[in-house]
């Protein structure tokens, strides 16, 4: 007990420290993959990717295969992705936050293996991967 109380604020570190690495879990959000992890998803389990960006982002530019529904739609337009319920989901925005709400949408959907990509468009065209115009 003395060590706790003459080492308080090691003790404040290692609490501050924990509580920041399982605030995701607590908070119940699903992690993001990478670039590489989603590659491997599309090529080996044939993942659909869903980018939940506007149709005007997603003519800008788009990853190959991408089927886009705004994230504004996604609920009306849910039956599109009937086929894929069996399969991986990875969706897509241009940094991330709107795929968080698509992920919470298609989860409650009944979608069992969603994912977002990490740092969503940006970070693929960061990683030097391709992109199509529509």
């Amino acid at each position: 007990m003395k060590f706790l109380l003459d080492n308080w604020y090691l003790v404040a570190s290692a609490l501050v420290s924990g509580g920041l690495l399982l605030w995701p879990v607590l908070r119940g959000g699903k992690g993001g993959v990478s670039h590489h992890e989603a590659t491997r998803l599309i090529n080996d389990r044939e993942a659909w990717l869903v980018d939940v960006r506007s149709t005007e982002e997603f003519a800008r530019g788009h990853i190959a295969g991408a089927r886009n529904i705004p994230v504004d739609q996604l609920e009306g337009r849910i039956a599109e992705l009937n086929k894929a319920r069996s399969k991986p989901v990875i969706v897509v925005c241009q940094t991330g936050p709107r795929a968080q709400r698509a992920l919470a949408v298609l989860t409650k959907a009944g979608f069992a293996e969603v994912v977002t990509l990490e740092g969503g468009v940006a970070a693929w065209q960061a990683a030097g991967l391709p992109l199509r115009n529509a």
